[in-house]
């Protein structure tokens, strides 16, 4: 799926450039650029919900049996052997470390560092708040996903989906009011960012329940992907400001919308996913142990430039992107790879397009 793999590219590599302020920023043309580089983790939330939706809604629509244990295995396989492999490196190494304060340990494993996180003082891998988003997703969807198809209602499901959507907002805007802690009450927790993974599961549904209307998108990919892009770029221009009321209740859901039609329209052959672009399905891939392991190879960089002032600029620069690709297939060829080919061994399926990266940045 060239479309998707295109898109999954540009979140990872938006959501490291976003994180360059660590370095002191790109600078120039391209600041602004990297200044909305965050929204490189609601572009993973929605292909993370549609890729993970399809993949559970798709057997429980034909009346297949569903293995909620299975699906627990497969999605093990695929996150916990690299994030326990960074995790560790950030526990037995602090020096290594982006910064020097780090939540505790058991946070990280119960996946509740977003929930509970004082950013102030430990921001060391925090960027693995959006893991936590997903991995809650996994625990709840499948769950969801059983109970509203056992009895399918568009009236419920249509209910369930506003409920979300409305219920975030309305927290967004309480905190926003109260003038809460950005951070931990509006762009951390679950119960916030649920927008774009909420566009994906519909996007999925549509696919799976409405296949006349999925093939209407198909049919006007083009159409789709400016519509995608005119509602994105007017979401941007709500977050011109992030701690405005506007953006912090609108604008997500906004965004989200805007994604899912690049979504819907990348997942086929008649807009951009025409033609894959070369080096996107190799990023793509790589994309979940970039997330990782990015911000440690930046901190290293870092620490190796401090005594060389005379390398600064694009060098400096070229010397960031190749640390960040280095340590990102040390972690992707050694660990990541290994454990979904075991996988693949153990249940004789390949990896599949739902099994790539989809998980979060941020």
């Amino acid at each position: 799926m060239p479309g998707l793999d295109l898109l999954r590219a540009i979140a990872i590599v938006w959501v490291m450039l976003f994180h360059s302020w660590m370095v002191g920023g790109l600078g120039g043309p391209l600041q602004p650029i990297a200044d909305y580089g965050w929204m490189g983790v609601d572009l993973f939330f929605v292909l993370s919900g549609y890729l993970i939706g399809y993949q559970l809604l798709k057997p429980l629509s034909l009346g297949q049996p569903f293995s909620l244990g299975e699906f627990y295995r497969r999605r093990a396989y695929r996150i916990l052997p690299a994030f326990l492999a960074v995790l560790l490196v950030y526990e037995w190494f602090p020096a290594w470390r982006e910064a020097p304060g780090m939540q505790p340990a058991w946070q990280f494993l119960s996946f509740t560092l977003n929930l509970l996180i004082d950013y102030q003082r430990n921001q060391a891998f925090s960027h693995a708040w959006s893991l936590c988003v997903e991995e809650q997703f996994y625990l709840l969807f499948p769950l969801l996903a059983w109970w509203l198809t056992r009895r399918p209602s568009l009236r419920v499901t249509a209910a369930v989906c506003v409920a979300i959507v409305v219920g975030g907002m309305l927290i967004r805007a309480y905190a926003s009011l109260h003038q809460w802690d950005y951070l931990e009450s509006i762009y951390y927790p679950t119960y916030t960012r649920l927008d774009g993974l909420l566009a994906g599961v519909v996007l999925a549904a549509i696919q799976t329940y409405r296949p006349k209307a999925w093939h209407l998108l198909q049919s006007h990919a083009r159409l789709v992907t400016v519509a995608g892009l005119v509602i994105a770029g007017f979401a941007i221009w709500l977050f011109r400001d992030r701690m405005a009321f506007i953006a912090n209740v609108y604008g997500f859901p906004l965004l989200s919308l805007g994604i899912a039609l690049l979504v819907a329209a990348g997942a086929g052959r008649q807009s951009f996913g025409r033609w894959p672009v070369p080096g996107a399905a190799w990023v793509a891939a790589m994309s979940y142990s970039l997330y990782l392991s990015h911000k440690l190879a930046l901190r290293g960089v870092t620490v190796w430039l401090a005594s060389r002032p005379a390398i600064h600029g694009w060098p400096a620069f070229a010397l960031y992107a190749a640390a960040i690709l280095a340590v990102g297939m040390v972690l992707h060829y050694g660990i990541e790879r290994p454990f979904l080919r075991l996988r693949a061994r153990r249940t004789s399926v390949g990896v599949r397009e739902d099994d790539r990266p989809c998980a979060s940045t941020g």
